[in-house]
């Protein structure tokens, strides 16, 4: 637990130095959800189940910094060590071979906290922060998101040729879901196709698992449960990322 302790400590620092953190994890859901949540108002309508705006952009946009750890962040770190052979030297240094999945996961929760902590600081102090009807959903809805997502960058960084590939399969994979998932228009506003594409992202379940508990709009379950199915599901990513 020391080795992965000390893991952890140097992993936070490497990625906090990457230029592509900064911006994918804390700029840029801070700039769009300013430009999106003024666009649509800070009243409440319809369109957005009864709710301001400027409230439902401000729940949903901590899954958007969700997405940007695990589809950008962690899968260009991830391939980046195999590329260079870093993982196979953690190996030959001693480390446990689960130590560097755990420490992955680890950092990208504690970052999802920082990200979220900064986001709702700056658009809190423009549009103000809706009251959370349940603490408890909303919190295990963002740590169970993070997990996930961080558990779907290790996969895709384990098996991913690259970095550069890493990154335009990250990228490729951020934007729709972006958009579709909870940082683009509300669902009210999509035609059906888009509507039934949007129901089969992840994303869009760990948005739903935050954002309804903490306006009042549902308890979230189904979706969280969805979002433990994803987890389950690229666990196996974890299993190939420790061997290589």
């Amino acid at each position: 637990m020391n080795a992965t302790a000390k893991l952890f400590r140097t992993e936070l620092r490497l990625v906090l130095r990457e230029p592509l953190v900064l911006t994918f994890v804390f700029a840029f859901p801070i700039v769009t959800v300013l430009v999106i949540a003024g666009s649509f108002g800070t009243h409440p309508t319809p369109g957005f189940a009864g709710t301001k705006p400027s409230d439902w952009y401000v729940s949903s946009y901590l899954a958007v910094v969700i997405a940007a750890i695990g589809l950008v962040m962690v899968p260009v770190h991830v391939a980046s060590y195999r590329e260079r052979g870093v993982l196979r030297r953690f190996a030959s240094a001693g480390f446990p071979r689960w130590s560097f999945a755990v420490a992955q996961v680890a950092a990208g929760v504690v970052l999802t906290v920082a990200a979220s902590a900064v986001l709702l600081a700056v658009a809190g102090a423009v549009y103000g922060l809706p009251p959370i009807e349940s603490p408890l959903r909303v919190v295990a809805g963002i740590i169970l998101g993070a997990v996930a997502f961080t558990s779907v960058g290790l996969l895709l960084g384990a098996c991913l040729p690259n970095a550069r590939a890493a990154q335009g399969v990250g990228l490729l994979l951020f934007f729709p879901s972006f958009l579709l998932g909870g940082g683009g228009p509300p669902p009210s506003q999509m035609g059906s196709a888009m509507h039934t594409i949007a129901q089969a992202l992840p994303l869009t379940h760990v948005t739903e698992s935050i954002r309804n508990p903490w306006l009042g709009l549902g308890t979230g379950s189904t979706h969280l449960l969805v979002v433990a199915a994803v987890l389950a599901a690229t666990a196996l990513g974890w299993r190939r990322a420790v061997k290589l």
